[in-house]
C-alpha cells in the first residue's frame, strides 16, 4: 500500500495504491467524479494521469495514459531513507513536522511577552483601585479615632 494524492474535477483527496502493474493501478480513494472520468495521480515525485475504468466503493480501477515507471515508483517507496532530498519531510502533512529552534524559541518569547504584559496590567490594576480607596479609607479612620 502506497500513500498517494488525487487530482479529479472535485479537487486533491488522499488515495491509496493497493495494486500497480505498468498500465494500471487499484487504488483505494473518495472519488466524487463519475465513472470513466479522469484524473491525475500522485506518489511522490510521479504523477500519473489515468481514466477511471470501474469503480467498486472505495477501490477503483485506473488505466493510465503513459506506461507508469513501477521500479521507480516501488524502489523510492520501499526506501525512503535513500532519497535525495532538501527537505526530508516533503510529502508529509507539515502538522507532524518536527518543530525548528527558532520556532520554539519564538513561541517562548511571544508567551514571555504576554505574561510580562498581563503581570503590568494586574500591577497596574492594584494600584489604580489602592489608590481609588485611599481616600475614602482614610476618612472613615479619621471618623472611627
Amino acid at each position: 500500500m502506497l500513500p498517494a494524492r488525487v487530482r479529479t474535477t472535485a479537487g486533491w483527496s488522499d488515495a491509496c495504491i493497493l495494486n500497480l502493474s505498468s498500465r494500471g493501478l487499484m487504488v483505494r480513494a473518495h472519488f466524487v467524479t463519475l465513472e470513466d472520468g479522469f484524473v491525475e495521480l500522485w506518489h511522490g515525485d510521479h504523477a500519473i494521469s489515468a481514466r477511471i475504468v470501474w469503480r467498486e466503493g472505495l477501490k477503483a480501477g485506473l488505466q493510465a495514459d503513459d506506461p507508469i515507471p513501477v521500479e521507480q515508483i516501488l524502489s523510492i517507496s520501499s526506501a525512503p531513507s535513500l532519497q535525495l532530498s532538501a527537505d526530508p519531510y516533503r510529502g508529509r502533512d507539515r502538522r507532524k513536522r518536527p518543530r525548528s529552534d527558532s520556532h520554539v524559541r519564538g513561541r517562548v518569547f511571544e508567551f514571555a511577552s504576554i505574561a510580562i504584559v498581563a503581570a503590568a496590567l494586574a500591577l497596574g490594576f492594584c494600584f489604580w483601585v489602592g489608590e481609588a480607596l485611599a481616600q475614602p479609607l482614610t476618612l472613615i479612620r479619621t471618623a472611627l479615632r
